[in-house]
This record gives C-alpha cells, structure tokens and sequence, in this order.
C-alpha cells in the first residue's frame, strides 16, 4: 500500500527560500540519515534561478570539495558577476574534516555565495575547533513526518494551528505503525519496513560511529542504544546503563552524546523551576524512529515527544521565541508526562495515555498549580478526531491525539 505518491513539499521549504533571499547567511539543516534532508535541497533546488549541488558521498564531488576555494568557485560560476546569487547545496559535507574553513573561505570571499549545507549528525557537534562560522549560518533541523506537517499548510506564522483537521486514516496508521521516516511511511508494508530499520541501525550504530568518532567499542554502542530502546519513556540513570552494558559510567556518558548527536534518540530533563522536590537530574529518553519501540504505550509517548520536539525545534529556530520541551516529576513520585517551555515559562503541558478511558489525571491539576502553565492537556489515541482547538481551555482537559497533533508542527 502507497500513502503519497511523492511529498511535495516539507515544512522548512518555504522558510528556507525566503532566508535564501533575504539574508546571507548559510542555512544548516541537520537530521537523522533518511529523513528527506537531500530530497529536500533537491526541491528547493528546482526553484532557484541558480544552484549548484554537491554531496560528498559522491566520489566525483568530492574531488570538487577538495581542490582549492578559488578553483570550486571558478568551476561553478561562483567568481562571474551576475544579477542572480547563487546557491550552492552541499550534502553530507560534515563528513569533510576541513569543512568548517571550506564554508568559511567561500563565505567570506564572495559575496553572491548562499548555502545549504546538510548532515546526518548534528552539525554543532563536529564543528570544534579552527575558526569560528559564528554569525554566518543560521541552523535547522529537520524531523520525520507528523500529524501536523501531513494535514497543515507550510506556511508557518504562529505557533498552533488553532483550526485542527484531521488526518487520513491511512496516514494515522502508518505513521503509528511504520514511523515517520518518509520511505518506510510512504510504502507501509512490514517486510520492507524490516529491511529499511536494519539497514538504517547498521548504518547509524555502525558506520557513521566509527567515521565520524574515534570510539571503537561498536558493539557495546549497540548493546546501549538497546538498552535506550527498552527504556523509552522511563527514568534512565547513567549507573544502570553502565551496568547493563558493561562499561563505565563516563564511557556510557560519552556514547549517549554520540547516540544523540546521530540522530539515534534524544532526551527530555526533568523542569525543576518553581516545583516543590522536583527531580533534577535523570532524563528520560526517546527514539526518533519510533517504530523501532515495541510497547504500545510506550510508542505513543514516544510519537508524542517526537511531535512536540519538532514542534520547539522549529518555533526557536524560526524565530518566534526560546522553547524547550522537558518532564515533571517530583520525590512523591508525581509526574506529567510533558512540559513546553517558552522563553524561560512553562506554557502547556502533556500527559500520553495510550487509551481513552483513563480518567483525568489529578497530577495534571497539581503540576498547573505549580508551574502557571496556560493549557493542560490529557491525550489520548483512540478518541475519535474533534474539530475544536484545544488551546481554547485553560483548565486540564482530556482531548484526542488527531486533534492535538494536527495543531503542532
């Protein structure tokens, strides 16, 4: 079964073609292997009056990178007067151990030069070191698919679409079922999903481990990340991890930050401003393939902190404010599953439950009187879609997953 034919266009499309007119700097976009980062350049490409792609994967490219800047930009026109700047798109380019001062020389030395530069680890992470391309790019992630971006216009003026519409049944069970990582989603069929996450953790756990750090321990990398797959959702602590794998507890720190800095899985911190004994430390983490995690209710949390990850990811890195997704939970063992900070204030919170006959939290309740956040919400994800926005109420409320997600990023 085909769910899309062929995604036209991604949520950062259209943000990215008017930075691209209106500002010099390079726009970064980093984001797990196979998540759409070259096919979205590839269509940004198309609608550019002038543009050039390279990616290093590609032998004969690479020859391009890594001959001298005068040289590449004679070679793609970058050094002609011309009315029409030029955009050059450089894919995987982190893997370059020199690119830092690649995009620097090109930067800094002609001034029609714009950039899309893309990575399958976070760009941030690999850019210690040499000299500084601070105030010259501006950077962007992009996330797999999501309720909101399936049913929502790109166009992206405010933070919550306050008008939900509900998602097609298909896409709903594909996107629970299969992930939202375009191919696998697109094909929703089991066997190739199969194939595809084998490949990809072969990919990630394995070879971009060994290129891009000087760890050698692969196998008890594995061993963590699934460690990190059995906990979703739950209190972690580097102690119990190091004794599950069989490393030490500074090992297990440094092969977590590799684990999140490819994309394999991210975490969310406890929120301790202004809450009575809260927990401070232990984290909890999340995959951002979420097909990979085997527990229904598990799974659900993990589609909802993917979605609202997504979500804070983009309202900060287009502008609108400072936003941070993080848990609550206190010593009495009371916990909200969520809570989105903006600029330094809890703003709504989110309890996951996997069916619709929970009733209503009274932690939810507690946490909003600790916290003045403005919106509580109890999700859940097998009520029927509702046509009413949910950031309409200001006291907690149960609502479905179809509505709350469509209003998201």
């Amino acid at each position: 079964m085909i769910i899309l034919q062929m995604l036209i266009e991604r949520y950062v499309e259209r943000e990215f073609l008017s930075l691209l007119d209106e500002y010099r700097q390079m726009i970064f976009l980093s984001g797990p292997r196979q998540v759409g980062k070259t096919t979205t350049v590839r269509n940004i490409s198309d609608r550019l009056p002038r543009s050039h792609y390279l990616n290093w994967d590609n032998v004969a490219h690479r020859q391009q990178f890594l001959q001298d800047t005068a040289g590449l930009a004679s070679e793609i026109g970058l050094d002609q007067v011309t009315e029409e700047s030029l955009v050059c798109l450089f894919d995987e380019l982190h893997k370059y151990s020199r690119w830092r001062d690649f995009l620097k020389g090109l930067h800094d030395s002609y001034s029609t030069f714009r950039a899309i530069v893309t990575g399958s680890a976070q760009l941030n992470v690999f850019s210690r070191g040499g000299d500084s391309l601070r105030g010259r790019y501006f950077p962007y992630t992009l996330h797999p698919l999501s309720v909101g971006e399936l049913v929502r216009s790109p166009d992206r003026e405010s933070e919550i679409a306050t008008a939900p519409q509900e998602i097609d049944d298909d896409q709903w069970e594909a996107l629970l079922r299969f992930g939202g990582f375009p191919e696998p989603f697109n094909r929703a069929n089991q066997r190739f999903h199969n194939r595809w996450t084998l490949g990809l953790n072969e990919q990630v756990l394995r070879e971009e481990v060994r290129d891009l750090t000087r760890v050698r321990e692969l196998s008890q990398i594995e061993s963590l990340a699934l460690q990190i797959r059995s906990r979703v959702g739950q209190l972690s602590n580097y102690l119990g991890l190091s004794r599950a794998t069989q490393a030490s507890v500074d090992s297990i720190r440094r092969w977590v930050a590799i684990l999140e800095s490819l994309y394999y899985c991210f975490r969310v911190t406890p929120w301790y401003k202004n809450v009575a004994r809260s927990l401070r430390k232990e984290p909890k983490f999340y995959l951002w393939d979420w097909s990979q995690v085997q527990d229904v209710g598990a799974r659900a949390e993990n589609i909802v902190a993917s979605a609202l990850l997504k979500s804070v990811n983009w309202w900060t890195e287009s502008g609108l404010g400072v936003y941070s997704l993080h848990f609550l939970r206190d010593t009495q063992k009371r916990e909200v599953d969520f809570v989105v900070v903006k600029n330094s204030e809890p703003w709504f919170l989110v309890e996951v439950k996997a069916g619709a006959s929970s009733s209503l939290s009274p932690q939810l309740r507690y946490f909003q009187d600790q916290t003045g956040a403005q919106h509580v919400f109890q999700i859940s994800f097998d009520t029927a879609f509702e046509a009413r926005n949910c950031f309409d109420f200001h006291s907690p409320i149960r609502v479905p997953a179809k509505t709350f997600l469509s209003q998201l990023v």
